[in-house]
């Protein structure tokens, strides 16, 4: 197989290859986590600055069926079966016109597409418009996995908004039990179909006619994953004496207040437990201030030390004050304010740059459970960039205060966040566009990782 090689003109705008448009259709019965892969794959793309987009095709669905019973999808039923294909074909419409006009990259839809029929109909639409193809089935037969999903769609999905939970899975149940009348999966017969079949939660794949770049992109990315709900901690190290003094970068130790906090860090972690145990992995970065503030963590959980979580490299401007550093680069820190994501330091990174660099990082957390990473600011903005699908010009600004520990937990329709605080004092790090000072307060305006 030949890889086409990523255009080096991205204009900004992430890896692309030629005019080159995919359409990734997944594949799947009810409760397979195809909702879930679909917005991680969304997810990941634009942090990659790759425009994406999920086409849902139950949302347009429910637009004429809001909360139907399981009978609305039985084989037999006509009515169910016109406004199930009404749905699909507006999905596909608005997709392609999304192609043409928005001149987007990879669309995701999100539906079963659970016969041979329906996925030879979505190829055909796509071959005519020169837009590629590439079936992503999720396949399980683990029935743990599988209730898990049905307990997750009962309490998120918009067709049980409301409902009596137990009635809710019920009828969920039997939703399922009607796809399985008329599920075929993808065989011998689809040769011709691009497709990443993921079995048991990626304990097996297999993938057919993978065709280039960025296909591959998103099948590496995908085989990946895991869909078992996990949840995954971050919290910036404790205040350091660098904070205390203004400057940026070095490998500074803690301040009193930030030893307060690493004291009371383990305290915090056993409360987002919420009642229930985790074992739980620890990543720090290689700087001092990260691991001392995860020294008095669990010594039972594993601690790992990863380089790519580092603080941004500030170059030539490490160890300054942002003071100092407009009055020695004006130019650059003017230019710093006009860009910052794309905006590298001299001899030193940009916040592109490190996203680059915590592109395994973010692969090892999708194939990993429970973690708690101790890190730093600008990487922690990346990251939960990532997991909330922040808008890259945005991140960079995001205010991410000291002291408190975000417990994000990923879900079929968004990534749940839960803040604790350790109400211990520390200065404000955060530093609005034009001001020198690093320890500014927030406007309203900008949101605080915190809330």
């Amino acid at each position: 197989m030949e890889l086409a090689r990523p255009s080096r003109k991205t204009n900004g705008v992430g890896v692309q290859v030629g005019d080159t448009q995919v359409c990734v259709v997944m594949v799947g019965l009810p409760a397979r986590g195809k909702s879930l892969i679909a917005q991680k794959a969304q997810r990941y793309l634009k942090w990659l600055s790759i425009d994406a987009r999920v086409f849902n095709v139950g949302n347009y669905r429910r637009k004429g069926a809001a909360q139907p019973t399981a009978d609305f999808f039985d084989v037999n039923n006509a009515e169910g079966e016109r406004v199930r294909r009404a749905a699909a074909e507006a999905a596909v419409n608005d997709m392609i016109k999304w192609f043409k006009h928005e001149h987007g990259i990879i669309a995701i839809l999100d539906a079963t597409n659970s016969t041979k029929s329906r996925r030879r109909w979505i190829k055909d639409r796509c071959d005519s418009e020169g837009i590629e193809t590439l079936f992503v089935e999720s396949k399980c037969d683990d029935e743990d996995l599988i209730m898990s999903n049905i307990l997750e769609v009962k309490t998120t999905s918009p067709d049980y908004k409301g409902q009596d939970p137990e009635k809710a899975a019920q009828d969920f149940r039997n939703r399922i039990r009607n796809y399985e009348k008329i599920y075929e999966t993808i065989d011998e017969s689809e040769q011709d179909l691009t497709y990443l079949k993921i079995m048991d939660v990626g304990k097996r794949c297999i993938i057919n006619a993978i065709q280039d770049y960025l296909q591959s992109r998103v099948v590496y990315y995908l085989m990946n994953l895991h869909i078992k709900r996990r949840s995954i901690w971050l919290s910036r190290h404790g205040e350091s004496m660098y904070n205390v003094t203004g400057q940026i970068g070095g490998d500074a130790d803690l301040s009193p207040r930030g030893e307060q906090y690493a004291s009371k860090l383990p305290e915090l972690v056993m409360q987002s437990f919420e009642g229930q145990e985790h074992p739980l992995t620890v990543w720090t970065s290689t700087l001092k201030r990260t691991i001392a503030t995860a020294r008095h963590l669990p010594k039972e959980w594993n601690q790992l030390q990863w380089k790519a979580l580092d603080e941004l490299d500030s170059g030539v401007c490490d160890n300054m004050t942002y003071a100092e550093i407009a009055e020695e680069y004006p130019e650059d820190f003017e230019a710093r304010d006009q860009d910052k994501y794309n905006y590298r330091y001299r001899g030193g990174e940009s916040y592109r740059d490190v996203v680059i660099r915590l592109e395994p990082i973010i692969m090892e957390l999708e194939r990993s459970e429970n973690i708690l990473i101790v890190t730093h600011q600008a990487i922690l903005r990346c990251i939960y960039a990532y997991f909330m699908k922040e808008d890259q010009e945005r991140s960079p600004w995001l205010n991410v205060p000291l002291h408190c520990l975000i417990k994000l937990t990923p879900r079929a329709y968004g990534t749940e966040k839960v803040v604790y605080k350790a109400n211990i004092d520390a200065v404000s790090t955060w530093r609005g566009k034009g001001s020198k000072a690093l320890h500014e307060d927030p406007t309203e305006e900008t949101e605080s990782l915190a809330k």
